[in-house]
């Protein structure tokens, strides 16, 4: 389908967004990302907009690796474990996804954003209003290799299904199977983030799902936002950051469910 300039500068602004999130609290890409290309650049193709979107997180996630890594946030060998076996999961998940009729699949995937959000509040009310202060980590043994790897493939999964980068997924995930802290855990977590981003591209790319001139006009406009993100991500409240996107994904829910409700 032919793009206009209006949808590429919108694109542009929209991963503004999409990295700043990316950045701040290593989530909330592809699941800020998909819903902004269909319902704010006028891009009515899921499926297309899905392999687009990955593209655009998967590269940012890995650009904004770099700003992370120099505050220390980022345990490359955790990120590996988690990842390598999540890329299985991936590959499985989106090509179950693209069996998936576009509107069903937003629909599923605009319910799992709402229990993510119920989640993440509710998470969130445990947290002191301070930043979180970093801690020594836990080194990791046989058992939690064992739960990373686990984590990582049924996290994988979930991200090739849906298309997205799976960073709301990947933090907590984390941060159980490895000890990590939340800072950490999302420095960390854009390595899979980028991983599996990649590949569900790849797996898109291959039946045709992707528009290239959109995705970079997307990743332009990430670049910016994430890494103004990661200088933030150490200085900004937690609790007050996770209440906020919460709310914010719950309203973007409701939409994406009022939108395809006679996809059902």
């Amino acid at each position: 389908m032919s793009v206009e300039l209006i949808q590429l500068i919108l694109s542009f602004i929209s991963g503004i967004l999409v990295g700043f999130s990316l950045g701040l609290i290593g989530g909330g890409g592809s699941i800020l990302a998909i819903p902004l290309l269909i319902y704010f650049v006028g891009y009515d193709h899921p499926h297309i907009a899905i392999g687009t979107t990955a593209l655009a997180v998967g590269i940012n996630a890995f650009l904004n690796l770099i700003p992370h890594t120099r505050a220390g946030h980022v345990n490359y060998r955790v990120g590996a474990m988690f990842s390598l076996p999540g890329i299985a999961g991936v590959i499985i998940g989106a090509e179950l996804g693209l069996l998936t009729p576009g509107g069903k699949l937003l629909f599923i995937f605009a319910a799992m954003m709402l229990f993510i959000s119920a989640v993440m509040f509710r998470r969130s009310l445990n947290v002191k209003s301070e930043q979180t202060p970093k801690s020594k980590e836990r080194k990791t043994t046989p058992r939690s290799t064992v739960k990373i790897m686990l984590s990582g493939l049924g996290v994988g999964f979930m991200s090739g299904y849906f298309g997205i980068g799976g960073g709301f997924l990947i933090v907590p995930a984390l941060m159980l199977s490895s000890g990590l802290q939340i800072i950490n855990a999302i420095g960390t977590s854009l390595i899979s983030v980028g991983t599996f981003g990649i590949v569900t591209t790849l797996t898109y790319a291959v039946s045709g799902k992707i528009d290239l001139l959109i995705s970079a006009f997307f990743i332009l406009g990430g670049i910016g936002g994430g890494w103004l993100g990661a200088r933030k991500a150490s200085s900004l409240p937690t609790k007050t950051l996770t209440q906020l996107f919460s709310v914010i994904i719950a309203i973007v829910a409701f939409y994406m469910l009022y939108m395809n409700f006679h996809s059902i």
